[in-house]
């Protein structure tokens, strides 16, 4: 287990692979373990990070720090701790909201991100939810198939309070409203089966900008369709910087569209 210390409390983080960063942030169920596969498929071409963000996995648990702005203050210290500078960024859920943040007020240093599972209007979040009880959300999050295993085993490491914290501040806000702003290339994608966003179908996107949605996945499409994530991941990840990830299309394989 590799490990930093970020105001004067343990960080637990893992890397892979060589070559330009690019940083993987978990949700709500689960830790950084379940980017195992993005990870690897990534660290062909980059070097691949994913840590344990405040309160879940093997990182400390604090109520203090359970905030956005707090899980946001962690992602630019353990990236000024690695030395990292310019950064793709791919969060999931929970993780898909820190780093929306983190690119809106550092887009100068975020060169793209992937949002996944994101609760792009997060009123109703913490009542859909059903529950802050960590196995209860897996329970609802996940099924019984391996793919789901190491989502569904961490669960129990998580502090209720950073799940209540997280989703109750995010019946607050409307992500939306902060897209406008951005000239990131950003890359949305959604399971259409997740329990937690049905239906989340984005109009008047931004020119960089892209929403594709996973037909047959739930709230984990990296886990339920690994093959054509990691495709879509890498065909993200390999545009040239600045490029609009429009020309992403789901065909019967993921394919870059020729020009």
């Amino acid at each position: 287990m590799s490990a930093i210390i970020i105001d004067d409390k343990i960080v637990h983080y893992e890397v892979l692979g060589r070559g330009k960063p690019v940083i993987l942030l978990h949700g709500w169920v689960g830790s950084w373990r379940y980017w195992i596969p993005a990870m690897q498929a990534a660290s062909t071409s980059f070097r691949a990070y994913a840590f344990d963000l405040w309160g879940f996995g093997e990182t400390a648990k604090e109520s203090a720090m359970y905030s956005i702005r707090r899980q946001t203050e962690l992602l630019d210290s353990f990236m000024n701790a690695m030395g990292i500078g310019k950064v793709a960024l791919i969060g999931h859920g929970l993780g898909a909201v820190v780093a929306l943040q983190y690119a809106a007020e550092h887009s100068f240093v975020v060169d793209r991100v992937m949002v996944v599972s994101a609760p792009v209007e997060g009123a109703g979040l913490a009542e859909r939810a059903g529950s802050f009880n960590p196995s209860d959300l897996a329970s609802r999050l996940t099924d019984a198939s391996p793919a789901h295993d190491a989502a569904r085993k961490e669960a129990a490491k998580s502090d209720p309070a950073a799940i209540q914290t997280s989703m109750e501040e995010l019946g607050k806000l409307n992500l939306a409203d902060s897209f406008q702003e951005m000239n990131t290339a950003a890359l949305l994608v959604h399971g259409l089966k997740d329990p937690l966003f049905p239906n989340v179908e984005m109009s008047d996107l931004p020119t960089m900008f892209h929403q594709i949605t996973f037909d047959e996945s739930g709230h984990f499409p990296m886990l339920d369709q690994p093959n054509k994530f990691h495709r879509l991941m890498k065909d993200f990840l390999e545009l040239p910087s600045g490029e609009s990830p429009r020309q992403l299309q789901l065909k019967e394989e993921w394919k870059r569209r020729v020009r």
